[in-house]
């Protein structure tokens, strides 16, 4: 008996397991190919925009680098950078003092990082719901259909193949709906958990280049100067020779 064979003997249970299963992995499908459309634009512009920011980093010119950033919307590190470059020139027009403005910067990276994962995380839990349920369905619909076949079992007082098949076909077709439907919505979301860890490092590295760029410690200026001094080398200063007698 092959799948076609089988199908013709499902019944309106099985078949409506079935139609739920085949429901469940089109929109996991689709989620995947959405996700793997986002996380390979914001890698790709991501990529692009890491340039312009190590151009920064060693004493490039800030309008340089947000005018990147208006290039390359849809990167997540272009997304951190840019809230704190904006952050950053709204204190400094206001006149803040330099301690308010580290910490309005920090917590504008801090905010737009966690706004960033969040989109990145939406979907996700779809994902995660269909891998975890869509096996139990299928055991839903295997369950039932082996009941069927008993209780067709206890209709006719026989077993022939033509008395169960009914129920072994809604049992195996769900069983194996099941599986199908869950591996791929598993895969896809480990594999998207993985991009999302990754993501959450470039933005922390990101923010961090991005204060220590903006912002100097006065203690560590100050140890700088001492440093400079030590090394520094002394010069002796010859006044005018006295004869001693």
């Amino acid at each position: 008996m092959n799948f076609t064979e089988l199908l013709r003997h499902v019944g309106i249970f099985g078949g409506a397991v079935i139609v739920s299963l085949a429901l469940l992995s089109v929109f996991s499908v689709a989620m995947i190919i959405d996700k793997h459309r986002r996380f390979s634009s914001t890698t790709r512009e991501s990529e692009k925009f890491k340039p312009e920011f190590k151009k920064f980093l060693h004493g490039g010119d800030v309008q340089n680098l947000v005018e990147a950033g208006r290039l390359h919307p849809n990167s997540h590190v272009a997304q951190v950078v840019s809230a704190g470059i904006i952050e950053y020139d709204d204190v400094g027009q206001s006149g803040g003092d330099p301690t308010a403005s580290l910490e309005l910067v920090t917590s504008a990276l801090r905010d737009s990082i966690s706004e960033t994962l969040i989109q990145l995380k939406r979907g996700l839990g779809f994902l995660a719901t269909i891998g975890s349920t869509a096996p139990f369905v299928g055991l839903f619909g295997t369950v039932v259909g082996i009941i069927n076949a008993f209780r067709s079992i206890a209709a006719t007082g026989s077993g022939g193949m033509s008395v169960v098949s009914g129920g072994i076909a809604e049992a195996l077709v769900s069983t194996a709906m099941g599986i199908f439907v869950a591996i791929p919505a598993v895969v896809a979301f480990n594999h998207f958990t993985g991009k999302i860890e990754t993501f959450h490092v470039e933005m922390n590295r990101a923010s961090s280049q991005l204060v220590n760029r903006l912002f100097k410690i006065p203690e560590l200026k100050g140890l700088d100067l001492e440093m400079a001094e030590v090394k520094a080398p002394t010069v002796k200063k010859e006044g005018p020779a006295y004869a001693t007698r």
